[in-house]
């Protein structure tokens, strides 16, 4: 007799925990605008979360400085450079008012890394991670690739996008370990009050829930708006919570790769031994340019904040005269969020859009500006802008939105 063959369900290709994470919408906004660029299309681009300017000349002068020095040619320690992490201490003092030590800081390649180690310290299977909405697109992915579940806490255009300590006390259950908190926030613009940030931070301490605080539009906020570093004003949260943060945004430095955590001895060491596996240390060179930056005064870093806070003014005036739009004045970060579900249901050149997304596509088939949708950040019924781009293109972008909206029934 003849072996007999055994049958199995092929395996899968990929696996189930990679295969589930949802793609970046807004790097795929943005690659379909440039892709369309490259064609030839005058497409507009309002997707990337990045400044248009370059790197201030004096940092990009450390760098090359330092990439001719053979000290930066070899593996140097997983945590970053002495020297930067000093800097990083030293800087938070001086913008954040308060004293870390240098061993309480782990340099990471840029701040997506230190999003996803602070969850991978933290989190068991199963803890729950309460993620105010709209929220940044990479923070939920980061959270369940770590084994934990996001629990979404909407507030919406009433709210100014600022979630309240009731909502999150409502929310709050046996499993809940941790709250992401973010001001100026990402998608949205809002920013939190001191009394608000102190509340919230207050309730976390009172319930032993920690705060991973995402900083990284600290020196970008508007009108009356301040940052408010949470750890500054509930001093006691230090010991359970971690502070992710970065050059990216502050320097016009996305490309550089270089974001940090600041925590507790313990959870540091923790990621930073994961990162001894992950990836090992950060760009040398990059972390030169890093010192070089945060180590200099904040004049190029304001001149880039008048020219936000100037288109700004312009994008939300624009986008208030669209009859169905709804916008608040952002008051941090280079986002706009309108609601647009007043225009939904409505047609347009034949086509009747029932949710953001459909909407976005529209604007990008019909008049080659690229949008991200409100299902990239939460609930549908949104759209963001960045206004980190030209000034004449951003009118120029937003005048094609008003035309094609203009034309709603």
């Amino acid at each position: 007799m003849g072996a007999v063959s055994e049958q199995t369900t092929p395996r899968a290709r990929v696996s189930a925990r990679v295969a589930a994470i949802a793609e970046s919408a807004t790097l795929a906004v943005d690659a379909k605008a440039k892709a369309l660029k490259a064609a030839g299309r005058p497409v507009v681009g309002f997707g990337a979360g990045e400044p248009d300017f370059p790197t201030p000349a004096y940092i990009v002068d450390a760098a090359v400085a330092a990439a001719q020095d053979p000290a930066n040619h070899r593996y140097t320690p997983a945590a970053g450079l002495p020297a930067l992490r000093e800097a990083i201490a030293a800087k938070t003092l001086r913008d954040s008012g308060y004293d870390v030590s240098p061993g309480d800081v782990l340099v990471t390649n840029g701040g997506k890394q230190a999003v996803f180690q602070a969850f991978a310290a933290l989190l068991d299977p199963g803890d729950e991670v309460l993620l105010p909405a709209p929220y940044w697109t990479t923070y939920p992915e980061a959270i369940r690739l770590a084994g934990g579940v996001p629990v979404e806490v909407f507030a919406g255009v009433d709210q100014g996008y600022l979630v309240t300590v009731e909502q999150l006390e409502a929310a709050r259950t046996p499993r809940t370990k941790i709250l992401l908190f973010n001001s100026p926030s990402n998608p949205t613009g809002a920013v939190y009050s001191p009394e608000q940030t102190a509340e919230i931070g207050r309730w976390a301490l009172e319930h032993g829930i920690w705060v991973v605080t995402d900083e990284i539009y600290e020196h970008l906020t508007y009108d009356h708006a301040v940052f408010t570093p949470i750890v500054r004003v509930v001093p006691e949260l230090a010991d359970t919570s971690v502070v992710l943060n970065g050059v990216a945004k502050t320097y016009a430095m996305t490309g550089w790769r270089v974001g940090w955590m600041i925590g507790p001895r313990d959870v540091i060491a923790a990621a930073t031994n994961l990162q001894s596996h992950l990836t090992s240390n950060v760009a040398n060179v990059s972390q030169r340019a890093a010192i070089t930056a945060l180590t200099g005064d904040l004049a190029a870093v304001e001149e880039m904040r008048t020219a936000f806070d100037r288109r700004r003014r312009t994008i939300v005036e624009m986008l208030a005269a669209i009859d169905g739009v709804e916008v608040p004045a952002p008051q941090g970060a280079f986002y706009a969020y309108p609601s647009v579900e007043g225009l939904l249901g409505r047609t347009i050149r034949g086509v009747t859009p029932r949710t953001s997304a459909e909407l976005a596509s529209l604007i990008l088939d019909e008049v080659e500006v690229a949008v991200v949708p409100g299902e990239a950040f939460g609930p549908s019924g949104f759209l963001r802008l960045s206004y980190a781009l030209a000034d004449a293109d951003l009118v120029e972008g937003v005048s094609r939105i008003q035309g094609l909206l203009a034309e709603a029934e």
